[in-house]
């Protein structure tokens, strides 16, 4: 799959993009594809579904930014980078002067709309197996979905194209909000359960519910998201991975935890970076984020778990009396209270090795999850990772699935699915407490979970603002206290602040509040 849809996607996503302008020439070069011109074939339509994932893998996407983004806001994660547009982020000091980072995501991912849209109006009418057509199409609605569900979530009011070149006015939240179920609702009769290589990562039924899940569950629909989530338990293709740590590599990618996950790799494309503008075929399909999050020596640093994280994790012993494993999987630390750390690997070294003549940097912590460290490379520096991302895990859907049963009334299985999360980390048997607790008790609980979980996996901060913590003032003097990034948060900035040039160029826009 890997090399599959990623080799196609740059190819059709530079005539997509050109094929989108609206300038007239008073001659047609042959030689030249257009939209009128290419919409022919099947070939053509897997080519241009191909393409729909390929911006979600550039540089404002999840080869680098995106990760960024959903990362650094949370109370888990902090940012010392000297690039302002990574640490501002974390201190909600965002200006809308520098369109750096953020507004890469932001233009990236209505090219990926656009894509999606040619899709869902092209294919159609192209005359070819119709199993094949309403895949593609369900896998251009599923995408299109996914670029809204980032687009409202991260900025909230937004324009929704639902066709192409078209300027339209900002729509609401809940506006957003609707269009992202409507895709995820159109797209999962469409596509199939399971894939067969080399097919494997495409989006699936599974994934589309999965999401609409969780458009559900942040609009606070908890009938509607449990159903969903069932749904995708009740298909019974998915399970938690044995070791929690083959879901961060590039070994075990598209396992049995993985409901969805874009796809790296360094052997498929070219050999240049996806930064930005028209999409070339020197591009690669690599992920960059390894260097930006990687450790101090290896990597670019921008990126660190807090000590509230690695905190966290140390409140609750395994069954066997050891830290936590996903801690293990997650952070690297020298750690002066679990003894059998004392020698922790780290590339072709040990953390303990690398920083012995540098104290600061021994006393701090790192990011390890989703790092190349157990490979033959010494570090990350040449800013190529193969590592897929992924977006949903089973785990996701199963914690999402207790937290509904608890808004719902529903202790006693809430704390099934809960103990069932906890089971693989070999963390004690406390079902039977949880089921007596109260909904504020279990809320909390789902809280702690979750970050033990997620960290350093973009949902955290998600989980914070939908719980409504940031307008509660003994809980934001909670996250005060456990990430001073949160002293400069001010309302409303817990959305990224709309791109100046979206502004410029659309009269009908208007800036979020307090930038």
């Amino acid at each position: 799959m890997k090399k599959t849809l990623l080799k196609y996607g740059i190819a059709i996503s530079s005539i997509i993009v050109l094929a989108s302008c609206n300038k007239q020439l008073d001659q047609t070069n042959p030689n030249a594809q257009t939209s009128a011109s290419f919409w022919k074939t099947q070939s053509d339509a897997i080519a241009g579904t191909n393409a729909c994932y390929q911006t979600f893998i550039e540089d404002g996407g999840y080869m680098r930014f995106a990760p960024i983004l959903l990362n650094v806001q949370g109370d888990d994660i902090k940012s010392n980078s000297p690039w302002t547009a990574i640490s501002n982020v974390g201190r909600f000091q965002l200006g809308t002067a520098d369109n750096s980072g953020y507004g890469w995501t932001f233009d990236e991912f209505y090219q990926g709309i656009s894509r999606c849209n040619q899709v869902i109006e092209n294919v159609p009418g192209i005359s070819m197996d119709n199993t094949v057509k309403n895949r593609l199409i369900g896998e251009a609605y599923f995408l299109r979905g996914l670029y809204y569900f980032h687009l409202v979530d991260m900025f909230g009011s937004v324009p929704l194209p639902t066709s192409t070149a078209k300027i339209l006015p900002q729509s609401t939240v809940a506006q957003g909000w609707a269009q992202v179920k409507a895709d995820f609702k159109a797209a999962i009769p469409l596509l199939p359960t399971t894939y067969a290589n080399p097919d494997k990562g495409r989006a699936t039924k599974g994934a589309a519910m999965a999401f609409l899940g969780k458009a559900y569950l942040f609009n606070g629909s908890f009938d509607s998201a449990s159903a969903q989530f069932k749904s995708v338990i009740d298909l019974g293709v998915y399970s938690l991975m044995p070791n929690y740590a083959d879901n961060f590599s590039e070994n075990n990618e598209n396992n049995a935890e993985s409901v969805f996950e874009f796809q790296f790799s360094l052997t498929a494309g070219g050999t240049d970076l996806q930064w930005q503008g028209v999409p070339s075929s020197t591009w690669g399909f690599y992920s960059a984020r390894a260097i930006t999050f990687g450790a101090p020596n290896f990597g670019w640093t921008d990126v660190q778990p807090t000590a509230t994280a690695l905190a966290e994790y140390r409140q609750e012993k395994t069954k066997d009396g050891k830290i936590d494993p996903r801690c293990l999987a997650t952070i690297f630390y020298n750690d002066t209270v679990d003894t059998h750390l004392a020698n922790t690997p780290m590339y072709q070294t040990t953390f303990q090795a690398a920083y012995a003549s540098s104290p600061a940097y021994m006393g701090d912590t790192y990011c390890k999850k989703y790092e190349n460290w157990q490979g033959s490379k010494p570090n990350e520096y040449d800013w190529k990772s193969g590592i897929n991302e992924r977006l949903m895990r089973y785990s996701d859907v199963l914690l999402m699935y207790a937290e509904c049963q608890n808004e719902l009334g529903n202790a006693a299985e809430c704390a099934k699915y809960i103990q069932l999360v906890r089971n693989r980390a070999n963390l004690p048997d406390r079902q039977s407490v949880f089921a007596g607790y109260t909904k504020t008790q279990m809320r909390d609980q789902i809280g702690h979970e979750r970050l033990l979980e997620f960290c350093l996996e973009g949902h955290r901060f998600d989980d914070i603002r939908r719980w409504g913590w940031l307008s509660d003032p003994t809980k934001l003097a909670w996250l005060k206290s456990r990430d001073p990034e949160f002293n400069s948060y001010l309302s409303g900035r817990e959305l990224l602040p709309i791109p100046q040039a979206e502004i410029d160029n659309n009269p009908g826009i208007k800036q979020n509040l307090n930038y």
